[in-house]
């Protein structure tokens, strides 16, 4: 799994270029700034941002930065939503940007996206995957403090923070679900599985999106050729999921375009949704994201980035 992933930051950095133009390094560290009441809605004695800025904390005795872009309609006196999205095993932040295509959603649609560095190019989703697993690094401790300094230093809606991520980004997201539900409201993984145990604070909605022939993650959960790497299959991981929950047992198909269909399973504990959308022949891809080659197919009969925004806009954090 290792050497695979690392080839995938190889030909994602051919493909896309260093940072695609999607982000820009400030090359300061950010000033939070004073803090912002968790419970209000609305701030006070906060300063404009740029656009793309790099902040950078110290976790853990290491220096962790993060990409953060913020629409051009954002406003330091308003509670803005935020999406968190992690990169893959040896992908950088920049490369997720220009996969995922996020920042021009959140320049259309006005909310703040924050790109996490990881360690060594990899998170510590569980049992998956490189030095951040091997060395078990608090990457959710980090990826708490990383939250209090951008709502200190930024008028983020307590109520509309998000995660999503690709491939161990997406691990990573899943392992967010289970363990951040008191600060995230709604998760959205892409080519990733669930590899801890699990066990949320209450329902939280996850929509995932996979496909079937994914050759780094596979859809029915095993790997060829490396034995001792097996993930869950996806439909185990939604099971789980839908259980969690508390969700009804039927789904309901609610989009079927080309090759890819989502199916929903609702009537969830606490207005939570299980939601799966697969791309039939689809890739280690982002769905409608910037194609990879080498990666199997890459959807254009749908996006991740379009359908799991609007997720999160239906799912936020209860009051």
């Amino acid at each position: 799994m290792k050497a695979r992933s690392w080839v995938l930051g190889g030909l994602l950095a051919g493909v896309i270029g260093c940072g695609g133009g999607a982000v820009a390094d400030a090359g300061v560290d950010a000033d939070p700034g004073p803090a912002v009441d968790a419970g209000a809605r609305s701030c006070s004695g906060l300063a404009a941002q740029p656009p793309d800025a790099v902040w950078t904390l110290a976790h853990g005795g290491l220096p962790r930065q993060f990409h953060v872009h913020v629409p051009p309609q954002y406003d330091p006196s308003r509670p803005t939503p935020l999406v968190m999205n992690l990169p893959g095993l040896g992908e950088t932040a920049d490369l997720q940007a220009a996969l995922s295509l996020m920042s021009p959603k959140a320049d259309a649609e006005g909310f703040i996206v924050v790109y996490p560095s990881s360690v060594d190019l990899s998170w510590n989703a569980g049992t998956c995957c490189g030095w951040a697993s091997e060395n078990r690094l608090d990457d959710i401790g980090f990826l708490r403090a990383m939250l209090d300094a951008l709502e200190a230093g930024l008028c983020v809606d307590p109520r509309r923070v998000f995660a999503t991520g690709m491939s161990n980004g997406g691990m990573m997201a899943h392992r967010i679900a289970c363990e951040m539900a008191d600060r995230v409201a709604a998760v959205a993984p892409v080519a990733g599985s669930l590899l801890v145990g699990c066990a949320p604070s209450r329902p939280i909605g996850v929509m995932h999106f996979h496909g079937t022939a994914d050759p780094l993650v596979p859809y029915d959960g095993w790997f060829p050729g490396i034995p001792l790497q097996a993930f869950p299959s996806v439909p185990e991981v939604l099971a789980g999921w839908r259980a969690r929950d508390g969700c009804g047992p039927a789904p309901v198909e609610f989009l079927r375009a080309g090759d890819s269909h989502c199916e929903r399973w609702s009537g969830c504990r606490g207005g939570a949704d299980v939601e799966l959308c697969t791309v039939d022949g689809g890739g280690h891809t982002w769905p409608g994201g910037t194609p990879v080659p080498g990666l199997g197919n890459t959807t254009m009969a749908i996006s991740a980035t379009d359908m799991m925004w609007q997720f999160f806009v239906e799912h936020p954090l209860p009051e």
